[in-house]
């Protein structure tokens, strides 16, 4: 417990940048943020990253997502990729007012969190959030909307394997049917407006299940938001 209490503290201290090592400075220094977070063109319901001038990829265009919009704020790469897995399973859940702090300043994140009536974060399973002691997703929701975020709305129903040796086609058929509503709260999300908060996002299977879920009991509309999402859909 102590542990956790001072790596909750530590962002909030200054220290050296944990991408370029620069001293004093913030967890991330505003350079290395000017530097790794650009704001770069985006498919508005996937969040990948697209050229200029495009709105939709073609993936969404062919099958579209049940998202109304997706953010994501940076791309999966240095330094992200290696201070997410520090904040998911280094036992370090104080990244997670840096990280929310990155995506309320890209593009239409902001707008996204004001407009929602729930910010929800992808659940883990009972076994996950025991092994981790903490949900990454749920830390980055209190951050953005402590007052919007909920963490017993949206429900992990089974456990899953582990997303990342999987098939874009296999991800899809492993996270069918893993969320739903709480049972007594469906009235909670029927004609809200909900955004789904992520760290990464890659095939977009996991938020695709889940808002699906929150449009079957109700919902009005689903966006996304996440910290990261990879350049190339797997």
């Amino acid at each position: 417990m102590l542990g956790t209490w001072l790596s909750r503290l530590a962002p909030l201290v200054p220290s050296r940048c944990a991408a370029c090592g620069a001293w004093p400075a913030e967890p991330v220094c505003d350079a290395c943020v000017q530097r790794f977070a650009a704001p770069r063109p985006r498919c508005r319901s996937c969040a990948l990253a697209v050229p200029d001038g495009v709105a939709v990829c073609g993936a969404c265009l062919r099958e579209p997502p049940p998202l109304e919009r997706c953010h994501a704020a940076v791309s999966y790469g240095f330094p992200w990729s290696r201070l997410l897995l520090r904040f998911k399973f280094g036992d370090e859940p104080g990244w997670a007012r840096t990280l929310a702090a990155l995506m309320l300043d890209a593009p239409g994140v902001a707008a996204s969190v004001a407009q929602a009536d729930l910010v929800l974060p992808m659940p883990l399973s009972r076994e996950r959030l025991a092994l981790r002691g903490f949900n990454q997703s749920h830390e980055l929701a209190r951050a953005l909307a402590p007052e919007k975020a909920d963490a017993g709305l949206l429900l992990r129903l089974r456990d899953t394997a582990p997303q990342t040796a999987l098939s874009r086609r296999e991800r899809q058929a492993n996270v069918r049917g893993a969320f739903g509503v709480e049972p007594l709260r469906a009235a909670d999300v029927r004609e809200r407006a909900i955004l789904l908060v992520d760290d990464v996002m890659t095939s977009g299977a996991s938020l695709f299940s889940a808002a699906q879920a929150l449009r079957a009991a109700g919902a009005a509309s689903v966006g996304a938001a996440v910290v990261a999402r990879t350049d190339e859909p797997e």
